[in-house]
């Protein structure tokens, strides 16, 4: 597995942004992109020097699991997860689950990484990650 990016929960893609760019980080997208089945709004950022890539992930509404962890965190803009990049996902799940990760997101696709399949997992001592498959 490979690090593919680092997400953000932000409760505002554009004042965040102005922010990482500040830190040399550039959009990679025109505009931030709608997640309607993950109810969030997204916009990947890659750092000029590093190439390393995050995801700014912003509350579309109320149902959003963002609205509730800025709530708990009062506020925002925090790390929530690291995506990892696996050859096969079903794979990397069954595994990951034998080893005491829980699926908290079965595979679907994201509009945001080209309609690849991701999947999210938590585990206690870890936290929450995203596998997506590389095709």
């Amino acid at each position: 597995m490979k690090i593919h990016h680092i997400a953000y929960a932000v409760t505002s893609i554009e004042k965040s942004k102005v922010r990482f760019e500040e830190l040399g980080y550039e959009s990679t997208q025109t505009e931030p992109m709608n997640d309607d089945f993950r109810n969030i709004r997204i916009l990947f950022m890659i750092q000029k020097e590093s190439k390393t890539l995050i995801e700014l992930v912003e509350p579309l509404n109320d149902k959003s699991p963002i609205t509730s962890l800025c709530q708990k965190m009062h506020g925002c803009a925090s790390p929530y997860h690291i995506c990892y990049e696996v050859e096969n996902l079903e794979d990397a799940l069954s595994k990951l689950k034998l080893k005491g990760y829980l699926i908290t997101q079965k595979p679907a696709p994201a509009v945001a990484i080209e309609g690849k399949n991701v999947a999210f997992l938590f585990q206690k001592d870890v936290g929450i990650i995203e596998l997506v498959e590389a095709l």
